[in-house]
């Protein structure tokens, strides 16, 4: 299954028959786009002729989309292609009559211009279109179009993240030979010091006692210095961030969820760090994984 991104867009359009007013065929036009966001949350914007299927494009949005910010926006192009065509005799009259009668009401009412009359008359004269099948054959292939626009996109998104994947991989190994031998040394220059503090000292302890107590004083350093676990479950993150990239669908959000463990284990790599070279590799590693996280948030 493919990763798909949540940004896209797509527009389409068709011949849509005479429109009011027009001679000729009209166009109607359908554009789609959409970005990141936590849920699905479909805007539509639509032409006054089209508010009557609303609810058949948001049920269409939802059948092929789970996440993303989606603004959807549905028009007729009246454009001059199109010639103008008077209003029919009868339509004009019938104009006519209804002005006097308004005007006989309401003596100061304006008078109806020819913009008014043409707007008007062509309203009377049109037939109702019923839009609903081009529209939703439109809408049909606007979002298959948007669809594979997303899956284009998570394609060079899931690969971008395999990348720095790989890049955590091998600074993981570059740091795990260093573990032991640093636990080792920090562990003999706590004992030297620790030998030093006592050197001079009135020490009324045996010097059993003393020992035993600077050798677990020494061990509990070293568990605290020691990062191996650290980078283990670095490792299983980013085992489970290739089989999720494998496995496509819609896996954003748990995604996300990984990136933020990834930064707490090299965060933690970081502050127990007892090497310029472990502390430049926790460096590395979470400029790596904040690369990750900017483009994770655009993964549905």
């Amino acid at each position: 299954m493919a990763v798909y991104s949540m940004t896209g867009y797509a527009g389409v359009q068709q011949e849509a028959g005479p429109l009011a007013g027009h001679e000729g065929a009209g166009r109607l036009g359908l554009e789609v786009r959409s970005v990141n966001s936590r849920f699905l949350d479909v805007t539509l914007r639509l032409a006054d002729e089209l508010r009557s299927h609303e609810a058949m494009l948001r049920a269409a949005a939802g059948a092929v989309l789970k996440r993303g910010k989606v603004e959807l926006r549905a028009y007729i192009d009246t454009s001059a292609e199109s010639t103008l065509r008077a209003p029919a005799a009868d339509a004009l009259q019938h104009l006519a009559a209804v002005q006097a009668h308004v005007r006989a009401w309401l003596p100061d009412a304006a008078a109806l211009t020819v913009a008014d009359a043409l707007r008007l008359g062509g309203q009377m004269a049109a037939p109702q279109m019923d839009w609903r099948p081009a529209l939703q054959e439109l809408a049909r292939k606007a979002l298959a179009d948007l669809v594979a626009a997303r899956e284009r996109e998570g394609a060079h998104l899931a690969a971008m993240l395999r990348d720095r994947v790989e890049q955590l991989r091998q600074l993981a190994d570059r740091a795990e030979p260093l573990v032991p031998e640093l636990v080792k040394q920090q562990r003999q220059r706590f004992l030297e010091r620790w030998e030093q503090a006592l050197q001079g000292a009135l020490v009324a302890s045996a010097p059993q006692a003393i020992q035993e107590r600077a050798l677990a004083e020494a061990a509990a350093y070293a568990l605290r210095i020691d990062v191996a676990e650290e980078i283990t479950r670095l490792r299983s993150h980013l085992q489970e961030i290739s089989r999720l990239l494998g496995q496509g669908g819609e896996i954003g959000k748990r995604l996300d969820f990984l990136i933020q463990e990834l930064h707490r284990e090299a965060n933690t790599l970081g502050s127990k760090s007892a090497s310029i070279e472990l502390t430049r590799i926790s460096v590395d590693m979470k400029v790596l994984i904040e690369q990750m996280r900017e483009q994770v948030q655009n993964i549905e």
